[in-house]
């Protein structure tokens, strides 16, 4: 972060403490709720080490405020936060570009972004996408899911089990089944 002034807060959630990092007026970092403000105070410093914890800046207000309300179960739209796409290969770029459009409620596949993408042979490339996702749920990596509507993997703290989580907070309040109901 030595071009602009970067830090980080901790933040409050209805799953506990998560994490935001700026650099300017873009999100670099984003942290699903862990089980203590200290351990995602250290993942932070750890991923953005010349970062400075600091209050958000108004500009980013949606971003935390936007995580907020989804970790709430609440149907927001947080496709308009800025990311920081610079350092983030070109196919994860389309990847994540492709997942903001799923809104919440709504789910796809490995291979549906694959195939959306031009590519449908790269559903396995589209996971390891995911995998590495700086912005959870900003690009909202739960709503991919692998094939024929299995839950797929989850590299966030809790893995599965906050997957399974994210996606039945955010039906809680949709109009479409729950996954687990169409089984």
């Amino acid at each position: 972060m030595t071009a602009e002034a970067g830090g980080f807060a901790v933040f409050e959630t209805a799953l506990g403490p998560g994490g935001i990092a700026w650099r300017g007026e873009v999100v670099v970092r984003i942290l699903l709720p862990a089980p203590d403000a200290d351990e995602v105070r250290s993942r932070l410093a750890a991923a953005v080490p010349d970062a400075v914890e600091s209050p958000v800046p108004a500009v980013l207000a949606l971003a935390v405020d936007g995580v907020v309300a989804l970790l709430r179960g609440e149907p927001v739209d947080t496709s308009g936060v800025p990311l920081d796409l610079a350092a983030v290969p070109d196919f994860h770029r389309r990847v994540y570009e492709f997942v903001r459009t799923v809104g919440p409620g709504h789910t796809v596949t490995y291979g549906d972004v694959a195939t959306a993408l031009g590519e449908p042979g790269a559903a396995r490339a589209v996971g390891r996408a995911m995998g590495a996702n700086p912005f959870p749920p900003l690009v909202p990596c739960h709503r991919v899911l692998a094939a024929n509507g299995a839950i797929g993997g989850f590299s966030a703290p809790g893995g599965v089990a906050t997957k399974q989580r994210l996606l039945a907070l955010e039906r809680a309040h949709g109009d479409q089944p729950a996954l687990f109901d169409l089984w």
